[in-house]
C-alpha cells in the first residue's frame, strides 16, 4: 500500500465535496521519497484543496491518503506535524515575532514540555537559520523581512519539524525574478541533501515548475488531467485543454522547457 514502489504519499480515489460542491474527483496518485513535485492548473481547480488533504486538514468524502505508510487521517495532530510540514505563501502579518521565534515554532510537535522548548530545539532552529542563509537576521522582527527573506524563515520553519512531506502553497507568489529563483533553489537543494523528503509545490508560475520539479501534476475543476515528467505534461495541447490558453512550448539554447503564452482561447474563439 503507501510503500510500494518506494512511495510516500498514495493517493487512492479520493473525493471531496463541500457541502453540495465536489471539489475532488477520484484522485489518484503516488509520490516517491526524493522527488520534488509541482503541483499546477487554473485559480479553484483544487490545488490548495489537495494539499490540505494530504495533510490532513481537510477529510475525504471518498478515498484515502497514506503518507509514509500511515492513513493521515487516522493520526493525532502531533503525529501529522511530524509527518507533513507546511510553507504558507504568507505569514499573518500580525505576529510581533522575531525571525527565530518563528522558525523556533515547528519545533512544537517535538516538545517535551507542554510551553518551553529546549536547547536542542535551539540548536536545531539554529542551524537551520544558517542552512537557509537567515541566521543574520535571526532577532529581526518577521514583518521587517524583505519577501524572499520571509519566505526563507517559513521554509526554515517547516523544516525544523524534520518531516518526510513538505506541502508549500504559492511559494513565489509576489516576489521578485531573483527571489523566485532563490526560493526555488533552496528547496531544490533541499530535495539533493535530504533524499527521503518529499516536497509537493503548488504554483501558478508553470516555468519554474517544469524548470525545477522531477514531476508535474496537472489539475482541471477537481480531476487529475495529468501526472508524469514535465516535458511529457505541460505541452501546449495540454495548457489548451485545462487553462484555454494558446502557448508556444519550446526549449532554449540550454535545453531548457520554456512556456510562452500567447492569447487567451476564449477571447479568440
Amino acid at each position: 500500500m503507501p510503500h510500494e514502489n518506494g512511495s510516500m504519499i498514495s493517493a487512492n480515489n479520493v473525493d471531496l465535496y463541500y457541502d453540495d460542491f465536489q471539489a475532488l474527483y477520484e484522485v489518484v496518485f503516488e509520490a516517491k521519497a526524493g522527488e520534488m513535485i509541482g503541483l499546477i492548473g487554473p485559480n479553484g481547480c483544487g490545488k490548495s484543496t489537495l494539499l490540505r488533504t494530504i495533510n490532513g486538514m481537510l477529510k475525504p468524502s471518498g478515498g484515502t491518503i497514506y503518507v509514509d505508510g500511515k492513513d493521515i487521517h487516522k493520526l493525532s495532530l502531533s503525529e501529522i506535524a511530524k509527518t507533513c510540514s507546511n510553507v504558507p505563501t504568507e505569514f499573518p502579518p500580525d505576529f510581533n515575532l522575531s525571525v527565530l521565534e518563528v522558525v523556533m515554532m515547528g519545533r512544537y510537535p517535538h516538545r517535551k514540555g507542554i510551553w518551553w522548548e529546549t536547547p536542542d530545539d535551539e540548536l536545531i532552529a539554529r542551524e537551520a537559520l544558517r542552512k537557509f542563509e537567515i541566521d543574520h537576521l535571526a532577532d529581526r522582527n518577521i514583518n521587517r523581512l524583505s519577501s524572499g527573506e520571509r519566505q526563507r524563515t517559513l521554509i526554515a520553519k517547516a523544516y525544523v519539524q524534520e518531516p518526510r512531506v513538505m506541502l508549500v502553497d504559492e511559494p513565489t507568489a509576489h516576489l521578485d525574478m531573483r527571489y523566485k529563483l532563490e526560493v526555488m533553489e533552496y528547496l531544490r537543494d533541499l530535495m539533493e541533501k535530504e533524499k527521503d523528503m518529499t516536497v509537493i509545490i503548488a504554483s501558478h508560475d508553470i516555468n519554474l515548475m517544469v524548470k525545477y520539479c522531477d514531476k508535474i501534476i496537472l489539475v482541471k475543476e477537481g480531476h487529475i488531467v495529468g501526472i508524469g515528467k514535465p516535458e511529457e505534461i505541460v505541452t501546449e495541447e495540454n495548457i489548451a485543454k485545462v487553462y484555454g490558453v494558446q502557448c508556444t512550448v519550446y526549449r532554449d539554447g540550454d535545453g531548457e522547457v520554456i512556456i510562452h503564452p500567447k492569447h487567451s482561447l476564449r477571447l479568440h474563439s
